[in-house]
């Protein structure tokens, strides 16, 4: 079937507001055009860059199969009018629905429409499908979240993450983007109002450090029963974002998942594998909802997931053993196995247990990413050095064992302060000694109960905590390792105290799979369509741990370089580098810093725009530090060379982190 390709449209929205789309659809064999379902993108990453390999990935496969598809940019981001405000905001989901209404009432649309995305578009769809706007149908979600307080890049189990400093740097440099100023001849007002504007992030995330109403909007766990669209949702054990399709399949009538071996990307394209054809399980969804084919979809399993099999750690894998279950939730193949915390240091074990949790500030340097993207050391690697700094329950596995949801750790303690974490992982540990990270858990003390409240120093309490799903197939022979930490450097800040938990009592429930699950059969990939980008230098990336021999401090240092790439299309060169660099003291929790560098370059014959943006997060026992700079230069023959800048600082009190 022919397309037409439009990347010049602009949808008006009732505000008088323009949003920047790139629509691909079936060409017209006629006067008119043949009315079709249409599928919604909607996210903040410009169409006509950033997100173009993988949306040519998609898009016009699908409108060769007779649908309308289009990738819009959010408000004040890519070519878009207006300004941003923030994540997920009431006017960016306000503006999704009249945006669907406006597609359901072109004369190219059938009327029914559904919505689509990764990672913010995974958030945004559900999202706007829990407001049932009247076209929306159905929706694709992968990788994303129900719960926007615990279960996010910002806080987990109450704890802080680093990857809110991180993501919030991130959008201070994405937000600092101009428009294409063959699009939009407005585009040089519409980068300074774009820089004057927009919000530091991290500052507005960590300031919210209870599940207030912040958090609770857009959170769809709050009330499942308004989503009616039905949700296909996906996941990958390699992303952190592995917890939704268990929860929608089990609290929204018209939901499916996927789980899969993957790292935080579309499963055509992701890694580890196996992939699976995924441009055929999301055509089959849409000609099901959008199309009203009875395809067998309704029939399908409500949770076909990737049970892991043991394999040595990896954080570059390019493939994981294991194979596909076809699951119901709950899983009657499923039973609780409750292990108590051993005085003998055994999963399982008896004897009194008095072992005190205290590790050192840097244990946590084989976590991985939050939401690792490819092979570059994301993933997770070889816990054994972060195991021998932690407190360790083994249970040994003679004939193996699988495991397929969620554990749940219940802990005796007493902190030695007001303020503590509790980190926990379940590990895979192989008779070499190799561990490699299954699941993890955690708990700010704070955050034990509602409301959060300090610890009173010395006094026994009882907590319990969730691991995050899984499922897993450990080798006969191999021990099941439960590490407790009380730091988790990077992927957790630290706790302003860093106290010493003394550990008297604690079991571990654990959700034990019989194995015998009927097997999910996927077809394999297509091969993937070829980005038209030309790249013009080399990207590279680099991942560094380096340890002062004199001080004992350590940084971790992420360096990621994307090269120069053109479009052939309309000749925009486009280059992003990244630094990240994270120090900490063994012994000092309130050392903890970590700086990034974002610098941007867009050029066009004699047209260029070069952004810098350096911001760094550090802290004290009273609060969090959040600094930035934004340097910005334009250069264009028409008009004289301009250099914008903009400075951030806030102090933000740590009143639960």
């Amino acid at each position: 079937m022919d397309i037409l390709d439009q990347d010049d449209l602009f949808i008006p929205l009732p505000d008088g507001t323009r949003l920047a789309a790139r629509l691909w659809r079936p060409a017209p064999v006629g006067p008119a055009p043949v009315p079709v379902p249409a599928v919604l993108e909607y996210i903040p990453y410009r169409k006509r860059d950033n997100t173009l390999p993988r949306d040519e990935t998609l898009h016009p496969w699908m409108a060769a199969q007779g649908y309308a598809c289009l990738r819009v940019d959010i408000r004040g981001t890519g070519d878009s009018e207006g300004t941003f405000d923030d994540e997920y905001s009431p006017r960016e989901l306000q503006d999704a629905c009249d945006v669907i209404a406006w597609i359901a009432a072109q004369d190219w649309c059938s009327g029914a429409v559904g919505m689509m995305g990764k990672s913010w578009g995974a958030f945004n769809c559900l999202q706007t499908a829990a407001l049932n706007p009247p076209a929306l149908k159905a929706v694709i979600k992968v990788c994303g979240t129900v719960d926007r307080f615990n279960d996010d890049i910002h806080f987990k189990g109450g704890c802080l993450l680093g990857e809110n400093f991180a993501w919030g740097s991130l959008m201070l440099s994405y937000n600092a983007r101009p428009a294409d100023p063959l699009l939009r001849t407005d585009w040089r007002a519409d980068f300074r109002k774009r820089i004057e504007t927009m919000p530091h992030l991290s500052e507005i995330w960590s300031s919210h450090q209870t599940r207030d109403a912040y958090w609770t909007h857009g959170s769809v766990n709050e009330d499942y029963s308004a989503v009616k669209a039905a949700v296909l949702t996906i996941g990958g054990w390699n992303d952190n974002y592995m917890n939704a399709p268990a929860a929608l399949v089990q609290n929204v009538p018209y939901a499916k998942a996927i789980v899969g071996p993957w790292v935080h990307q579309y499963p055509h394209m992701a890694v580890p594998g196996p992939r699976i054809d995924w441009l055929g399980e999301m055509k089959r969804w849409w000609d099901r909802w959008l199309k009203g084919a009875e395809n067998g979809v309704d029939a399908l399993p409500a949770y076909r997931v990737y049970m892991l099999d043991s394999a040595p750690p990896d954080a570059s894998a390019p493939t994981r053993p294991g194979r596909w279950l076809a699951e119901s939730l709950p899983s009657p193949r499923v039973t609780t196995k409750s292990l108590a915390l051993g005085g003998d240091g055994v999963l399982g074990g008896t004897g009194p247990l008095h072992a005190v949790i205290n590790t050192p500030q840097t244990l946590g340097s084989a976590a991985g990413e939050f939401f690792p993207m490819g092979l570059n050391g994301e993933m997770a690697g070889d816990q054994s050095a972060d195991d021998a700094r932690a407190l360790c329950f083994d249970h040994h596995c003679p004939d193996g064992l699988a495991l397929l949801g969620a554990a749940e750790l219940t802990l005796t303690l007493r902190a030695q302060a007001t303020h503590g974490f509790v980190i926990a992982r379940l590990c895979d540990v192989a008779p070499d000694g190799a561990s490699t990270r299954i699941a993890h858990g955690f708990l700010n003390l704070h955050h034990r109960a509602d409301p959060p409240a300090p610890l009173q120093a010395g006094a026994p309490i009882t907590v319990s905590l969730m691991l995050d799903q899984m499922a897993y197939r450990l080798a006969p022979g191999h021990r099941l390792r439960l590490a407790l930490s009380n730091s988790y450097w990077p992927f957790v800040w630290p706790s302003p105290q860093g106290s010493p938990l003394t550990l008297t009592g604690g079991t571990l429930a654990l959700p034990v799979h019989s194995g015998d699950a009927p097997e999910a059969i996927f077809d394999p990939p297509p091969p993937v369509a070829t980005s038209r980008l030309q790249a013009l230098t080399p990207p590279q990336a680099s991942r560094e741990r380096r340890i002062d021999q004199i001080t004992g401090a350590e940084r971790i240092i992420i360096r990621d370089d994307s090269g120069i790439t053109r479009n052939p299309d309309h000749g925009l060169e486009t280059r992003t580098v990244m630094v990240e660099d994270w120090s900490i003291h063994p012994d000092d929790p309130l050392c903890a810093a970590c700086t990034i560098t974002w610098e941007q370059s867009f050029a066009r014959g004699d047209w260029s725009v070069k952004t810098r943006v350096e911001a760094r997060q550090s802290g004290d026992a009273a609060f969090l530090y959040l600094e930035g700079a934004l340097h910005a230069e334009i250069n264009d023959a028409d008009e004289a060379p301009e250099i914008l800048t903009r400075n951030f600082h806030a102090h933000v009190a740590r009143k639960h982190v």
